[in-house]
């Protein structure tokens, strides 16, 4: 079975520049409610899948992820993985299918074990699993 079939997308995340005014818009005027906040990131709850929103700026300096030069995308497809020994497992698998990624699976600040690559048309993939502790930055209801 395929990496498609087997595992769901968990979140889309918007890759943006101003980070606060985006979680204005998207809490006052569409009705997100603040999932998590953490430096660069947060996300919201909604009906369906996850909408998140990450600093371009945080991402580039983090993860060394970079929307690709001349590319209008700026959209992050997540999966979460139940474990970070997937992720190494996936990084082993899809690159054997030839999938370049932007560096190897890394332990990033945020407590999540990640890896990155971008599709053709300059979309960027993220994998992921929490690392011990699970999600940071949890927003009281």
């Amino acid at each position: 079975m395929t990496f498609a079939q087997r595992h769901p997308i968990q979140d889309v995340c918007i890759l943006v520049t101003d980070l606060e005014a985006s979680i204005r818009f998207y809490t006052e005027k569409l009705g997100f409610e603040l999932k998590h906040r953490a430096p660069g990131f947060a996300d919201f709850t909604g009906a369906g899948l996850t909408l998140a929103l990450w600093e371009r700026s945080h991402i580039e300096t983090h993860a060394d992820v970079r929307v690709p030069k001349g590319s209008a995308s700026a959209v992050l497809v997540a999966v979460r993985l139940d474990n970070p020994a997937e992720i190494d497992g996936l990084y082993a698998d899809l690159r054997k299918d030839g999938v370049t990624f932007v560096k190897p699976p890394a332990d990033y600040p945020w407590n999540a074990r990640c890896l990155y690559f971008h599709g053709p048309d300059g979309e960027t993939w993220e994998l992921y699993a929490w690392l011990d502790g699970g999600a940071p930055g949890k927003v009281a209801p």
